[in-house]
């Protein structure tokens, strides 16, 4: 897996609204956070309500995050509505060619993609301290106090492995 510090290669994948969607396009807005995810991992289907948190609280023209799914739209359209997830998914379903060129190995897996092209944070499984820090990150970017992304009533362990 592509570790923080490593540049993420550029890709364009269609996603589930039809269109072509490229990396380094999404990067001239601002940094990019991407979640690869099977929409048949407990994991994954644990850790998306958050991301879509921080989806609703910071993301804009200024902050792109984006689900790469190793499922089918159909599939994949299914799983944002069971998991109530609104932010864009591509589909890597074919052959993962960009999965493999992230080096995925499990799901869920993590990158925030800093606007010069490198991997800010790089993170499998569910990671309470690292979806904190994509957080304050995005807060930073929309010049905005960092807003809580976990709620007192949330039960949420520090990490989950994918």
């Amino acid at each position: 897996m592509l570790a923080a510090g490593k540049m993420a290669p550029d890709f364009t994948l269609e996603g589930v609204d039809g269109k072509s969607h490229s990396l380094a396009a999404a990067l001239k807005n601002g940094p990019v956070l991407l979640a690869f995810f099977k929409i048949s991992c407990p994991v994954c289907q644990f850790t998306f309500p958050y991301i879509e948190r921080l989806f609703e609280k910071y993301g804009n023209s200024k902050v792109t995050v984006w689900g790469v799914s190793q499922d089918d739209a159909q599939d994949t359209l299914e799983f944002c509505k069971e998991f109530d997830v609104s932010f864009l998914q591509l589909i890597d379903a074919n052959g993962y060619s960009v999965s493999n060129r992230y080096g995925i190995t499990n799901v869920p897996t993590l990158f925030l993609i800093g606007t010069d092209g490198r991997i800010r944070i790089s993170e499998t499984g569910f990671s309470k301290k690292d979806l904190e820090e994509i957080a304050k990150e995005f807060a930073a970017v929309n010049a905005v106090p960092p807003a809580a992304l976990f709620k007192p009533s949330d039960i949420v362990p520090d990490y989950k492995p994918g």
